[in-house]
């Protein structure tokens, strides 16, 4: 088989590929599942473009790249798992501006619509590998979570393998087109959490005010440290009228 060349893309990856073939695309992107900042957008247009050259199958890359993709969220879906429920709300309850009610509100979210963000977060740079764990988390049923995972992620893949394999040696303008993407989600996330922390600090009460409340006695009540008035004197009884 003939070598990928060094200057096509990450050398780890040409490594693998030119050591295992296409399955050695499926463990680079299981590795990129478990390990998010590695990118599939390079991971997988490289690997079309290596099945473009006639140096693997092209079904290979897509079977072996989406049985990547499942083997690496099926491993996080088990950290979730491990963690369990009590576990992560302890855990993240330490967080700084985090509230139970906070947890428990994601979580009502994600047991509405968790369907869904299994599915579509397969299409979502960071996110399509972190999804994962709160599926396992609340013990999503586990054929219905790799039902997901498996088609969300051969969408995924079949396009930017596909991608890579019609542009050919111009396989990284994918690449360009999508690390533009990714930085728009990241941007969004960013935001969001930037928002949260803002509207939760806004809603901390001062703790001047709370103690000048505090201090202050409710009003008719009287102080602790005004003597509180003598009471009258009893009046003698008056003696009965003759």
């Amino acid at each position: 088989m003939t070598a990928i060349a060094a200057d096509t893309g990450p050398q780890w990856v040409n490594d693998l590929m030119d050591a295992l073939g296409a399955p050695g695309a499926g463990l680079a992107i299981a590795l990129e599942n478990l390990f998010p900042p590695l990118p599939s957008e390079v991971i997988l247009p490289l690997a079309g473009f290596a099945a473009s050259s006639g140096r693997m199958s092209l079904l290979a890359v897509l079977l072996w790249t989406t049985a990547g993709s499942v083997i690496g969220a099926l491993a996080l879906y088990g950290v979730g798992a491990l963690l369990g429920r009590d576990r992560t709300v302890a855990m993240a309850a330490r967080l700084p501006l985090v509230k139970v009610s906070d947890i428990e509100r994601t979580e009502a979210w994600f047991l509405r619509h968790g369907t869904k963000a299994v599915f579509f977060g397969r299409m979502i740079p960071i996110f399509r590998s972190l999804i994962s764990v709160p599926a396992g988390v609340e013990r999503m049923r586990l054929p219905l979570f790799l039902g997901l995972t498996t088609l969300g992620s051969a969408i995924w893949n079949t396009a930017f393998v596909l991608a890579g394999y019609f542009l050919g040696a111009n396989w990284h303008r994918v690449t360009d087109m999508v690390s533009a993407y990714s930085k728009v989600v990241l941007a969004v996330a960013a935001l969001a959490v930037l928002v949260f922390m803002a509207l939760r600090l806004l809603r901390r009460p001062q703790r001047g005010a709370g103690l000048c409340r505090s201090a202050a006695p409710p009003r008719g009540a009287t102080s602790h440290n005004t003597p509180a008035p003598a009471p009258a004197p009893a009046q003698p009884p008056h003696p009965p009228s003759s």
